[in-house]
């Protein structure tokens, strides 16, 4: 992340931009702005070699398994905006869910509110932290 931080700084910095009415330069430069600002952001908020807790909480760092009222359910890294893990599905704290989830113990349920309106009902089934969920399930 610091190189394309350092990268992106640096075409902000050269960039000339030409005819600055063009709306494809435009956007181009508040995408590499925002980027830069999503950058700063998740690395300001890091916090580098240390685990949550295996206190059964769903918290940032932790896999957490909830069930749905209609049954099925579901595992992702309840983690922040922006995050990218290969082997699982990332959820924000801001998300409704990861908001939701926020501070639940295993067994709790939550309710939140879906993009429609609609209200749904989850149960926190685990939450282990990241790297331990391979283990458990295996």
């Amino acid at each position: 992340m610091q190189q394309e931080l350092a990268t992106l700084r640096e075409l902000c910095a050269t960039d000339v931009g030409g005819d600055s009415a063009d709306e494809n330069v435009t956007a181009i430069r508040r995408a590499r702005q925002a980027r830069i600002q999503q950058i700063h952001d998740l690395l300001i908020n890091a916090i580098v070699g240390e685990d949550p807790p295996d206190d059964g909480v769903a918290e940032p760092g932790m896999v957490v398994t909830v069930r749905y009222d209609d049954g099925d359910t579901e595992t992702f890294l309840l983690g922040v905006r922006g995050a990218e893990h290969g082997d699982i599905e990332v959820y924000s704290v801001q998300s409704p869910l990861g908001s939701a989830i926020l501070g639940a113990r295993v067994g709790e349920k939550r309710t939140y509110q879906l993009p429609s309106g609609a209200q749904a009902t989850v149960t926190v089934l685990s939450a282990v932290p990241y790297g331990m969920h391979t283990t458990q399930a295996g």
